[in-house]
């Protein structure tokens, strides 16, 4: 997907994971109108439309909110559309009231910008969403993408609901297979560490990244400036939290240097190259 857009014609940076057609969709918490928190596996085996726009507050989002509210949801009963911004709750909900939306979920990603990051649309210089429609399927895979361009410019629905209509008529596709899990999973009790083999193995796939005694990930990441560096840090300080898996960071300048252990191990598991992987895809900085 691609990591720049305009406003008006200036530029805009995304930054978050790259994501594409065909993977798993990535784990993301974001907040309903009445501050419950709701993630991508509360509505499992249905078909997800997600709507994706920077503020209910300008026409064209309104629009797009209306539009796919009004056509998509004839498509079928496994048919959700969820509406995802970074209006506060409470905004959503009068917006939400004043126009009869309630047959379509509108969630906020105000206080974590997790959705932003997980699905690469979240706009580094505004802290907004970017304008995009996804669909994911009932199988967690992701099936379509698009993406506008420039940030004031409606999204195209026709192409949008003609992908969802194939997609209800084929409700699940092969589910992709990976080396490693799309998520880190949460080590209960003594979980052994990777013998060297393997640790081998999986480091020819992670370009930058060094092991250190088979028992320490390390990579470093470049940056113009020390506020670009911190801003990197804050990014993964959100990701690291989300994932149960937390990096030792070191700030220095324009530098992060970032290392990952099992503490429970004694040395490395497939968490750590699952995170390894994340912070890869953030899209940030130059790594070394």
């Amino acid at each position: 997907m691609k990591r720049t857009i305009t406003f008006k014609g200036a530029p805009l940076t995304l930054v978050g994971r790259s994501i594409t057609e065909g993977i798993p969709a990535p784990f993301f918490r974001v907040h309903a109108q009445d501050m419950k928190e709701v993630t991508l596996s509360d509505n499992k085996n249905k078909i997800r439309l997600v709507s994706v726009f920077p503020s209910l507050d300008t026409p064209v989002c309104d629009l797009q909110v209306k539009e796919f509210n009004k056509r998509a949801l004839g498509l079928g009963k496994n048919v959700l559309v969820i509406n995802i911004s970074k209006d506060l709750p409470f905004a959503q909900q009068r917006f939400c009231q004043m126009n009869t939306i309630t047959d379509s979920l509108t969630l906020s990603d105000y206080r974590f910008s997790s959705f932003g990051l997980n699905y690469g649309l979240l706009i580094k210089e505004l802290n907004l969403l970017a304008r995009a429609v996804l669909i994911i399927d009932a199988a967690d895979v992701i099936r379509y993408i698009q993406l506008a361009d420039e940030l004031t410019q409606a999204l195209q629905y026709d192409a949008a609901l003609k992908n969802l209509e194939n997609i209800v008529k084929k409700p699940a596709a092969a589910i992709p297979q990976d080396t490693l899990p799309a998520h880190c999973v949460a080590c209960e009790g003594k979980v052994p560490a990777l013998p060297p083999k393997k640790i081998e193995e999986l480091l020819a796939e992670y370009r930058g990244w060094k092991c250190m005694e088979a028992k320490k990930l390390t990579k470093e990441f470049f940056h113009k400036d020390f506020i670009e560096a911190k801003y990197f840090v804050d990014l993964l300080a959100l990701i690291a939290e989300e994932q149960g898996h937390h990096p030792i960071i070191t700030l220095n300048y324009a530098k992060v240097t970032v290392s990952l252990t099992t503490h429970s191990a004694g040395g490395l598991t497939e968490n750590d190259f699952i995170m390894a992987k994340i912070i890869d895809k953030i899209g940030t900085g130059a790594g070394k």
